[in-house]
């Protein structure tokens, strides 16, 4: 399933499917054809059951540098009803894509390098996982063309760094390295630029190796717990351990533990 702006390369030994934003010449910024392709690809890997880990990516020196500003400069003389419909539409088609990186029962990582700005940044903020080359550099941006922020960043970044920081990052627009991203708690890991890609694929191998079942429960009772009240959370964990232990996978980690023997969890 590939098109114009977005390509899915999904590896059927190791359950790892690959999107990778693929418009390396404009920085792979954000067009209709790139929005269209995100919302396929990740709808596509979240509904494919042989997928057990994504990895979300940009070709060539950089992840995203935001919308592409030249479209938006060519749509300034429309009438203003074209205009508002046309980006709501652009808009709309990401945050699909957004929200099924969000729901779907699988870890996706972000893996990220050179410029992540815009929506580039609102996408790895959805991502669950991110690992940046030390080389990157990171501004939300939005304030520098004069329009307010999308993508869920407005959802996520109070959630990850806490409302005063998110404010900062928002108002402010401002440029910061790699280590300052890790430091906030935006990325997980940071690594040598010619490291990402093998690092970016031995944690993704890590993940698809794992219960996909017990990580996908784990990874919706972690986005919905700021969303319950204590007792609801406590329910939503009982409910979950018990679908689980009513897997395969279950049974395989239970005796690999009695037996002192590493389980090969299947995803089942």
């Amino acid at each position: 399933m590939n098109g114009d702006g977005v390509l899915l390369e999904t590896d059927a030994a190791s359950g790892i499917a690959t999107i990778t934003l693929n418009r390396p010449k404009a920085l792979n910024a954000l067009d209709m054809a790139m929005a269209d392709g995100l919302r396929a690809t990740t709808r596509h890997v979240a509904g494919d059951a042989t997928v057990r880990a994504v990895v979300i990516q940009g070709a060539g020196e950089h992840f995203m540098a935001g919308g592409d500003i030249k479209a938006f400069h060519e749509t300034l003389d429309a009438p203003a009803a074209e205009r508002r419909a046309l980006l709501e539409r652009l808009i709309g088609e990401v945050h699909e894509a957004v929200t099924s990186i969000r729901t779907m029962e699988k870890p996706v990582i972000a893996s990220v390098r050179g410029a992540v700005a815009g929506f580039g940044f609102s996408l790895m903020s959805a991502c669950d996982l991110a690992i940046a080359a030390d080389s990157s550099y990171f501004t939300l941006a939005y304030r520098h063309i004069g329009t307010s922020p999308d993508g869920g960043s407005t959802y996520a970044l109070p959630r990850l760094v806490g409302a005063k920081q998110a404010m900062e990052i928002a108002l402010l627009g401002e440029r910061f390295n790699a280590a300052r991203a890790l430091e906030l708690g935006l990325v997980n890991r940071v690594v040598p630029a010619a490291e990402l890609a093998a690092a970016t694929q031995a944690l993704a191998l890590e993940l698809a190796n794992g219960p996909t079942i017990a990580l996908g429960r784990t990874k919706l009772l972690i986005n919905e717990s700021l969303n319950r009240k204590l007792a609801e959370q406590l329910q939503a964990e009982q409910d979950s351990f018990a679908a689980c232990a009513m897997t395969q996978d279950f049974a395989r980690g239970v005796r690999g533990f009695v037996a002192k023997q590493k389980p090969r969890f299947l995803g089942n």
